[in-house]
């Protein structure tokens, strides 16, 4: 065990890091999305730039040369116009970022086909791939701070749970530990959640 165990405050300051951390994690503004077409180079450029916060270390890359050509393969994402994408590709391959996280290549295949057969660059669609991705955003952005708030109280359950451990060291792993439960469980159950929402939705398109 080390000499110098880190108190309550020390923890605290260190899960304020994260969170704020966290905050950083946020769906690109659709007011910044550019409305002209990109090559490849200045598509990877504008998601290093945007999407860094997400990055667990900064050797990770966002999106990827070969991902982008894999996906687009794989029929995840429409072909490029001319080696150019869209803004609409630019709102996909933000969505798909995220899903890919958590997703598996095949669930993203079955709700990303709906979604480019109905909205995709079709002008006489009610709706397009950029206002959906504008209302979602706008949802996105007003449950921030409910998350962050549910995190908080799930890190204050966590304190408590060993509070009989009297090695400060123990039991600073022991309270991480549980939060990493707590937090991984929620993330397990939402994963189900939203797999089932997947297979459903398809069904009821079928």
């Amino acid at each position: 065990m080390s000499s110098k165990s880190p108190n309550k405050s020390d923890t605290e300051q260190s899960l304020m890091a994260l969170i704020n951390k966290m905050k950083e994690i946020d769906y690109i503004d659709p007011e910044i999305i550019p409305d002209i077409e990109l090559y490849m180079d200045q598509v990877t450029t504008f998601m290093d730039l945007h999407l860094g916060a997400c990055r667990r270390s900064d050797e990770e890359k966002v999106l990827t040369k070969t991902m982008i050509n894999n996906y687009t393969k794989n029929d995840v994402l429409p072909p490029p116009n001319k080696k150019k994408y869209t803004k609409d590709h630019m709102c996909l391959m933000i969505l798909l970022y995220y899903f890919k996280n958590v997703l598996s290549i095949d669930d993203i295949q079955k709700i990303f086909h709906p979604l480019k057969e109905k909205f995709y660059d079709d002008k006489n669609k009610s709706i397009g791939i950029d206002e959906i991705y504008a209302q979602i955003f706008t949802m996105e952005k007003k449950m921030t701070d409910k998350l962050t708030k549910d995190v908080l109280r799930r890190f204050q359950s966590s304190q408590e749970v060993f509070s009989n451990v009297t090695d400060e060291d123990e039991k600073d792993y022991l309270s991480r530990f549980a939060f990493i439960c707590l937090l991984s469980f929620d993330a397990y159950l939402k994963k189900q959640m939203v797999e089932r929402l997947i297979d459903e939705t398809l069904s009821d398109l079928d």
